[in-house]
Formats: structure tokens, C-alpha cells, sequence
């Protein structure tokens, strides 16, 4: 039987903690050098994909600008279109927030990007889970979340019936949607893209959001890193495709994953602990403690005991990070961490290390291609989405040293054979005029 071919990304951080931008190998988040370098990095290695999220307004935390993430990033289409002069193979995914755009204006920058690529194109829908973003906007805040999630639906179902209206030479574009959120009508202004239509990712994890995934997605930016979760998620997410019509491989599972490498494990195993306490430094376990705890911890040393006194209910004092919904119930939170740092005796610091999660893949070359490889061949994933820790250079080691691992076992590419995304990722042209949602019953969220 042959193998399961694995699947690559690259992703190139927006808004996160993961990125040690305080080391001296990193570059810019905002110069195109440092996107460009990564992209090549990327092709050199044949990955399937480069993704870009995005981030609408910057993050505040008790009131100020958050200095200690990423302080802003260029439009998205702008980087994508700038790459696909720089690259040939590698294909470009955007996120494009789908509640405050409007479905023409997406349908022709996405269609325009692909065009111009030679179908490499992709789009990750995400809907806006705040109205704290959405004062940046004219509409900021007027939908409840269960309505962002039906205007995300209908802007997916309204682009599409947009880019299906191109059919064929012959066809003139006409294209007509009616729904709650949208009521378009027109002709379209671009011929067919090469793909038919852009790949279609989504990174929802919602009993809604998977059921989205199985009716429309052609890829899930998943979460679910650790072999044995990724294949209940796999397992339920594919699960479903059959009742809308579509096939196992028609869906692609790529969960994000970190990695550190050395030249034994041991090695690896110790620059990873090197790296989480970079990645979580003295101010930011205590901003970490304070979206938790929703007050000024300021006062308090890192590197002294958790607070004893419960969560404080009231106005979030973090704006803008989606983390914060996580907590759902603070106080069991806050119970957890305690007697986690009682347990073994943690700092708050070392507390937050140890629950805002660890690097997926750690040891030598070859101990991380076989953790991958093994993961994929039991359907764990379909691949990964790789978040190096260092930008735009940390992703070099790994196509130098993990991905010919790969190739020597007959589980990844060795060359690309085809040249749209679509083709990389194993998945047909699209050629039908069907609405890709008209089965869903729900949209994505913005995880």
C-alpha cells in the first residue's frame, strides 16, 4: 500500500506569543524581506502553502497598546500579491475576516490573486468574534455572535455564486444572491480563476464550525496537535463529509505545530525549555495571569506565588485576544492553576509555561520526521501547519534537515507535480455552479 502523502505549511505569525521576536536572529514582521525569505524557504522545501491570519485592530491590555506582541502587519492581499511574484509553486493563504467585507469585493481580490498566481490561492474564512475590533469598522458590533456566524455562511455561499458565474467563455458573469445578511446582483468582472475556485480553509472547532468544515472547507487549520486528539477530531470532523456528498480526502486536517530540533534528543529537549521561557517572559506570565484573573497584577513577582483571592468578574482588562475566551468559567480556571503550581511547586511564571502548552514535535531530524510521518500514517492529521519560534529564519532547519527525512520514506514530495494549490493539496478543480454551503448550518468562528 502506498503511503499517505504528508502535507506542509508554513505559517507566518501575525498577533501570538509563540514568535521570540526578542531574539537576535528574528527579522521583521512587517518588512517584505522577511516575508519574502520565508516564502522561498517554503518553496525550497516544497510545502503545500504559506498562511498569513491577520489581526484588525491592535490588541490593548489594561488600556494601553500591548507591546509585547506583534505591533501591526501589512494588508494581507498586499503581502500575497507581492509573493506571488517571488514564487512560483507555493500557494498563498489569506485570512480575510468575513463580517466586515462585502461578498463582490472579496470574490474579486481573491479571483484576482489567483489569476495572478496561476492558482495558488486560498482563503481562511473567520468571522469577527468582538466588538472591540469592530469600532474599527462603520457596522462595528451590530451583530450578535449566532449572526456573524449566519453573515460568515451567506458571504461564503454569495462569493462563491460570484466566482461561479464565470462558467465558461462564453458565459457574461450575471450572478444573483438573496439572503438575510446579503442582497447582490451583477456580473462579475474576471473569467474563471484556474482553481475554479480559491481553496477554502476554515480553523473553527465548534460543534458549528466542524459541521461548516465537513459541508464547505477544503482544509482546517485544527488545533489538535496531539496524536490521540487528532484522531477523535479527524475521525469526527471526516465523519460527516459522506451527508454532504463528499469523500474522505475531499477535507484536509493540518493542525498547527511547533518544533525544536538538536543534534540528539536530549539536546533538543533542553533548547525547547530555553525557548518556552523566551517565549513567556517576566511580563508576560503576569499579563498571561491577568486576563485570567481580570485585574492589575503589576505588583506581583513572576516568579512568586499565584493569587490567592478569585478571578474579579467585570469589563475584560485584555481587549482583542481571542485567548481570553477560554475562560468560560475563571474561577475553575484559576483552582486549576493553583493546585497545579501546588502540585509541583511552581512560580507563577512557571505555572504559565507549563499550561499555555508545549512545542509539538522536539528531538533530533530524524526523531521529528518519524513523529510526523507516524502521526499522518494514523490519520492523527493530514499534516501540519509549522509555527517556527524564530522569524523569518526558524523555518530553514526544518527544510534543510526534517524535510529530506520525509522524502526518504516516501511520504512527501520531492518535487511539486502540479501547479495550483489545489493540486498540491490533492484536491479536484472546482467546476460546479452548486453553492459549497447551501448543506451547512453554521459558519466558522474565528479561532
Amino acid at each position: 500500500m502506498p503511503r499517505k502523502q504528508i502535507h506542509l505549511a508554513a505559517h507566518f505569525p501575525g498577533v501570538n506569543n509563540t514568535t521570540v521576536w526578542s531574539d537576535p536572529a528574528s527579522g521583521s514582521h512587517i518588512e517584505f524581506e522577511s516575508f519574502a525569505h520565508f516564502a522561498r524557504t517554503a518553496e525550497r522545501a516544497r510545502f503545500d502553502f504559506l498562511f498569513l491570519a491577520e489581526g484588525l485592530r491592535l490588541r490593548e491590555h489594561r488600556g494601553e497598546i500591548y507591546d509585547l506582541d506583534v505591533m501591526g502587519r501589512p494588508d494581507t492581499f498586499t503581502i500575497l500579491n507581492a509573493l506571488a511574484a517571488v514564487t512560483d509553486r507555493l500557494g498563498l493563504a489569506g485570512t480575510i475576516n468575513s463580517t466586515f467585507t462585502e461578498p463582490y469585493d472579496v470574490a474579486r481580490q481573491f479571483a484576482s490573486l489567483d489569476h495572478l498566481s496561476g492558482g495558488r490561492v486560498a482563503w481562511n474564512v473567520v468571522t469577527s468574534w468582538d466588538a472591540f475590533t469592530g469600532e474599527n469598522f462603520r457596522r462595528g458590533g451590530f451583530l450578535p455572535k449566532e449572526k456573524r456566524y449566519s453573515r460568515a455562511k451567506e458571504q461564503l455561499a454569495a462569493t462563491a455564486a460570484i466566482w461561479d458565474s464565470r462558467t465558461g467563455p462564453d458565459d457574461r458573469g450575471g450572478f444573483a444572491y438573496s439572503s438575510d445578511q446579503f442582497d447582490v446582483h451583477g456580473r462579475f468582472s474576471l473569467p474563471r480563476s484556474p482553481q475554479g475556485r480559491p481553496v477554502i480553509l476554515q480553523a473553527g472547532d465548534s460543534e458549528e464550525g466542524r459541521e461548516f468544515a465537513a459541508a464547505s472547507a477544503d482544509a482546517i487549520f485544527s488545533r489538535h496537535a496531539e496524536p490521540e486528539a487528532g484522531r477523535a477530531f479527524l475521525a469526527d470532523v471526516k465523519g460527516r463529509l459522506a451527508r454532504y456528498g463528499r469523500a474522505w480526502d475531499d477535507l484536509k486536517i493540518l493542525p498547527a505545530a511547533t518544533y525544536v530540533l538538536g543534534d540528539t534528543d536530549a539536546e533538543a529537549a533542553e533548547h525547547a525549555e530555553v525557548i518556552r521561557a523566551q517565549q513567556v517572559s517576566p511580563q508576560t506570565a503576569i499579563v498571561f495571569a491577568e486576563q485570567l484573573w481580570n485585574t492589575d497584577l503589576s505588583d506581583r513577582d513572576p516568579d512568586g506565588p499565584l493569587p490567592e483571592f478569585d478571578p474579579v468578574e467585570g469589563e475584560l482588562v485584555s481587549k482583542g485576544r481571542a485567548s481570553v475566551r477560554q475562560y468560560r468559567d475563571p474561577k475553575a480556571v484559576a483552582d486549576q492553576w493553583r493546585a497545579l503550581a501546588a502540585e509541583k511547586g511552581l512560580s507563577l511564571r512557571e505555572t504559565v509555561i507549563e499550561v499555555t502548552g508545549r512545542h509539538t514535535f522536539v528531538g533530533s531530524p530524524r526523531t521529528v520526521a518519524d513523529a510526523i510521518d507516524d502521526a499522518v500514517q494514523s490519520d492523527a492529521a493530514d499534516g501540519y501547519v509549522l509555527v517556527p519560534h524564530v522569524t523569518p529564519g526558524g523555518l530553514d532547519e526544518f527544510a534543510d534537515l526534517v524535510v529530506p527525512l520525509l522524502q526518504e520514506r516516501g511520504s512527501f514530495r520531492t518535487d511539486y507535480t502540479g501547479s495550483t494549490l489545489r493540486e498540491h493539496l490533492g484536491l479536484p478543480t472546482v467546476r460546479s455552479t452548486t453553492d459549497p454551503t447551501e448543506a451547512a448550518t453554521a459558519a466558522p468562528s474565528a479561532g
